[in-house]
């Protein structure tokens, strides 16, 4: 059982959230009243959106526990810029924030929600294992969708999170827009995280995390983006991890945590995604990985790698 943690990551997200409503032109966002008096934030549906404000809402989805930045990428032929991410908190801030693991759905509206709500609403398994929750009389949401959510969605978050609807706070970043773009390729460190996970290694031994992925470039419809983004954490993603533990369990980690350890490892996402009929859930699902991991071991400084980044693939996805 991890020790119990007694802070907010919804304070932190709060005080970015609030920095992007006050200073909406600077972020080219448009800010507007929603279902209920809800706040909607659209960060790319009816207006463009920015770099900038991809960057907040990824620390924004981190619980305000991550810091990511734009950086100069080397390989300038498949992208010129990569997505860092770092946290101090990176299994709190990754699996009890950014993680889009709560179903959110009406009629023809389906999203995954994540951030800061995740800790307050306790949907999810895992938050037994963090040992956290959270509570707050305000809070958001980060949705990956091309729609704004219909009364029904906001009615069951105020329901499931206790918090009066105007108080509440929905960011919709669609993967055709640029802070859609970032603030799924800035979930490079959370995949690496929740792969830990899924393969039942404690959490507890993991120290300090840090990752980044390509910015791939901007597509005209949502599968495409939704492949580009998900193929540049897949293939090009890179993340170093500080992990405490017997070194044995170090070595078999390094060798099953990258994406290459999939059955489905092999091609671009989108003709993946297609192969099962658009179902994601039938992909498999140790495929969701960084391309390659470092792990350095805090108790001998040794490092192990594995997987290796994968121009080819990355190529042709982004063209």
């Amino acid at each position: 059982m991890r020790q119990r943690i007694n802070f907010s990551v919804n304070k932190y997200a709060n005080q970015l959230v609030e920095d992007l409503i006050k200073h909406k032109e600077k972020f080219n966002l448009k800010v507007s009243q929603g279902p209920l008096n809800c706040t909607i934030i659209d960060a790319g549906i009816n207006i463009d959106g920015s770099i900038k404000a991809g960057l907040k809402i990824s620390e924004i989805c981190l619980g305000g526990l991550g810091d990511v930045c734009i950086i100069p990428s080397p390989k300038i032929n498949i992208s010129s810029y990569s997505i860092s991410v770092h946290s101090s908190r990176p299994v709190l801030a990754c699996l009890g924030s950014q993680y889009a693991g709560w179903s959110l759905s009406h009629e023809n509206f389906f999203s995954l929600g994540s951030g800061p709500v995740r800790s307050i609403v306790q949907k999810e398994e895992i938050f037994k294992e963090l040992n956290y929750s959270d509570k707050s009389l305000k809070t958001s949401v980060v949705l990956e969708v091309n729609k704004f959510p219909p009364e029904e969605v906001v009615k069951k978050v105020s329901t499931d999170s206790n918090v009066r609807p105007e108080n509440l706070t929905f960011i919709i970043t669609p993967t055709t827009s640029i802070s859609g773009n970032i603030q799924v390729v800035a979930r490079v460190l959370e995949v690496a995280i929740h792969k830990i996970h899924e393969l039942k290694f404690p959490l507890e031994r993991v120290v300090h995390g840090i990752g980044y992925a390509p910015l791939p470039p901007l597509a005209k419809d949502f599968i495409t983006g939704m492949g580009r983004t998900n193929d540049a954490i897949i293939y090009g993603g890179v993340v170093q991890l500080i992990i405490d533990g017997p070194e044995d369990d170090l070595v078999k980690l390094s060798q099953n945590l990258p994406s290459s350890s999939s059955s489905d490892y092999g091609k671009p996402f989108k003709e993946i995604f297609k192969k099962y009929n658009h179902d994601f859930y039938k992909i498999d699902g140790s495929l969701f990985s960084p391309a390659l991991i470092i792990i350095n071991s805090k108790i001998s400084g040794k490092t192990y790698k594995g997987g290796k980044i994968n121009d080819k693939l990355l190529t042709k996805s982004f063209s």
